[in-house]
């Protein structure tokens, strides 16, 4: 039996890297194709391939929302170092400014240390991070695919519940499909002699032949019988099946508006409409299958 998976999951991870702490964080969502967005912090844009072409090896539709977040180590290997000439830059700036100013503001030494490059952080072993993020990513991409798949062994559930409301609904129809057909029969040659007309027997015969033709609904059933076992045998697949169910949700919803519009009766009307909103339920969930 393959495993049916939702577009819908969720995984998050912290970890240790070689220069901070990483924290890893996956939504996805459906889509009607896949998605991938990820948000890397500074120093890690070079990452962004790599990590792209991982998730996608586990991920084949759906829009999945990826954030990387990193701390650096507040340790004396990993603090900003100080621009000593950049500093002296800012600082000749500042008082060229001032001298404009008739009652000039101390300068305040935090405030030119918050100017850019005054500070310098510390550069990051690119590959030894790269490792790290990567391993880290895995075990949130796991924790995503755990979720996903929960979530659709949910929806498989529904379906398979869904399936055989189905059944038993063709089951029911194809039942008085001959009693029906009869009573059609019935009425017509009440109308008939209630007339009280000659009317030609063999072109009577004919004609019954014709409506009963029109409002035999077998057909009908057989392929929303077929289209239930199709919907089966796909959720058995090991491959993403969502486009190919919900495909098959459009053929059952055809099967059951063609019964709808032959319906002669009101028990087979309401079989039609109760057919309807069981397809409906199913195309909603499937909406939301890998």
């Amino acid at each position: 039996m393959g495993q049916l998976n939702s577009m819908t999951g969720f995984g998050r991870i912290e970890a240790q890297a070689p220069d901070g702490q990483l924290e890893i964080e996956m939504r996805s969502v459906n889509h009607r194709y896949l998605d991938l967005q990820i948000r890397l912090p500074e120093g890690f844009r070079a990452f962004e391939q790599e990590l792209r072409q991982l998730i996608s090896t586990s991920v084949k539709r759906g829009k999945v929302d990826t954030t990387v977040s990193f701390s650096s180590y507040q340790d004396e290997k990993h603090a900003p170092q100080l621009n000593l000439e950049r500093a002296r830059e800012v600082v000749a700036q500042l008082e060229s400014v001032a001298h404009q100013i008739a009652n000039p503001a101390r300068i305040d030494p935090m405030a030119v240390l918050r100017m850019p490059g005054v500070l310098e952080e510390s550069p990051i072993d690119i590959d030894a991070n790269l490792a790290a993020t990567k391993d880290a990513l895995q075990v949130a991409l796991e924790q995503l695919m755990r979720s996903r798949a929960t979530e659709g062994t949910k929806v498989r559930a529904l379906l398979e519940e869904r399936c055989r409301d189905i059944e038993t609904i063709v089951a029911g129809v194809q039942q008085r499909l001959p009693s029906v057909l009869t009573d059609i029969r019935n009425r017509i040659q009440q109308r008939i002699e209630s007339l009280q007309v000659q009317v030609d027997q063999e072109r009577l015969e004919q004609e019954l032949a014709i409506i009963a033709q029109k409002l035999d609904v077998a057909e009908e059933m057989d392929r929303l019988t077929a289209h239930v076992a199709e919907v089966r045998a796909t959720m058995d697949s090991d491959e993403p099946v969502g486009r190919r169910l919900d495909f098959l949700m459009q053929e059952l919803n055809r099967e059951a508006n063609t019964l709808g519009s032959k319906s002669a009766d009101t028990e087979t009307t309401q079989a039609a409409v109760n057919l309807k909103v069981l397809i409906e339920q199913m195309r909603e969930q499937v909406q939301n299958v890998e």
